[in-house]
């Protein structure tokens, strides 16, 4: 018997029962769309984390006190006091691998201008603060040096609270707010960011001189982080190592002593939250491939059904001369268009239900052509898997036996 005849034969056996032939396919149809949606989803969290990072620049590194993490366990208040402008000092003229450095220190607090008051964060910074997260001065200018030097009491805000404060459309520019009762006066606007991955309002910041920060508000003379650039971002791992040797020797750590400080850099970050959303996304994946197993145990059911209904038509085809191989790929052939079939139909629903996602929720998707190639071809093999064991039920069947079955 031709191969194409069997692929014919399939086919009419489907036609002929539609709505069971469908109901059959459901199970892989809802487990191949899940599949693809959870990829998407997950390829999409992943790409739109690392643009987040990377927009917040590249080349960043960030060195905090402490020695990272442990356990949750709180750590010596003086240890989170470790670094200081000396390490400033340090990292600019004895560093090879980074170009811009700034001190930070940050407090929140209330925004004021006349009636209008909205909750926010300041940053005390240096003007390297901007080059370092590539940050831009929309209206008016950023602060200088001298500034910093003389603890000058201004201010360059962000888009959101510009929105906040001014609300009757005035140009801030050169205008004076209040931070927890400090006038601060307004030299400049940032150009609008918007939200990053994890839902932060990257406009919504007050940056001023870290001297009027630390003396003004915070009343501290540590520093709460340092930030820099390095070259390039392929030199990033050098120079966190470099930033390490130096900040050691600056803090008279011994070797066998642990570090006081943590350094990390974007590409660092990027690896951390690319591989717990990989994780996630591939514990989804494992749940909605349930939904593929449950489908194949679907067709394998109804395969079975199938060849005991037609028990007389294989005993017939047996009689004129029709070959055990033959009968069971005609039994194969009918459980592989199903399962591809199903898959199809899942791939174009997956498609459409990671667009309802993005459309509706506004979660970042990315559907690949990998992710619709291995659907198909894990359905091509349970249609494979799952079929074969009636086929094969079928093809060892005594004609005899199968033309006297009523």
């Amino acid at each position: 018997m031709r191969i194409l005849n069997l692929f014919k034969i399939a086919w009419k056996a489907i036609l002929l029962n539609k709505v069971r032939a469908f109901l059959t396919m459901l199970g892989i149809i809802i487990g191949v769309a899940s599949v693809i949606a959870m990829l998407a989803i997950g390829e999409g969290s992943k790409q739109s984390i690392e643009s987040s990072i990377s927009s917040m620049g590249a080349n960043m590194l960030t060195i905090r006190p402490g020695a990272g993490m442990r356990g949750g366990v709180r750590m010596d208040p003086a240890e989170m006091q470790s670094l200081t402008l000396e390490d400033v000092d340090a990292l600019n003229t004895q560093s090879s691998l980074i170009t811009n450095v700034s001190p930070v220190c940050q407090g929140s607090g209330q925004a004021i201008f006349g009636a209008n008051n909205s909750p926010t964060t300041i940053y005390g910074v240096s003007p390297e603060y901007l080059d370092v997260r590539v940050l831009e001065v929309k209206s008016g200018s950023g602060f200088t040096d001298e500034a910093v030097k003389k603890a000058s009491k201004v201010a360059i805000i962000g888009q959101t609270l510009v929105d906040n404060l001014f609300t009757e459309g005035e140009d801030p520019v050169g205008q004076t707010i209040r931070f927890n009762r400090i006038p601060l006066k307004i030299i400049g606007v940032l150009s609008e960011k918007g939200e990053n991955t994890f839902g932060q309002d990257q406009d919504d910041l007050i940056l001023s001189p870290y001297t009027a920060v630390q003396k003004r508000i915070l009343a501290i003379d540590h520093l709460q982080s340092i930030v820099a650039s390095s070259t390039s971002e392929d030199d990033a791992p050098a120079a966190v190592e470099e930033i390490t040797s130096i900040l050691r020797t600056t803090h008279d750590i011994r070797n066998n002593e642990e570090n006081d400080f943590s350094v990390f850099s974007q590409e660092e970050l990027i690896s951390t939250f690319s591989a717990t959303s990989e994780m996630l996304t591939v514990l989804l994946v494992a749940i909605a491939g349930i939904s593929l197993f449950v489908g194949g145990i679907g067709i394998m059911n109804i395969m079975y059904v199938s060849v005991k209904e037609r028990t007389r038509e294989i005993g017939l085809r047996m009689a004129v001369g029709g070959r055990g191989i033959d009968i069971l790929l005609q039994f194969l052939i009918e459980s592989i268009f199903l399962s591809i079939t199903g898959g199809f139909i899942g791939v174009l629903l997956g498609i459409g239900t990671t667009q309802l996602v993005s459309n509706l929720l506004n979660w970042p998707v990315s559907v690949t052509i990998s992710s619709i190639l291995v659907s198909f071809t894990v359905c091509a093999f349970t249609g494979i898997f799952f079929g074969w064991y009636p086929a094969k039920k079928a093809a060892a069947m005594d004609p005899i036996t199968a033309l006297r079955y009523e």
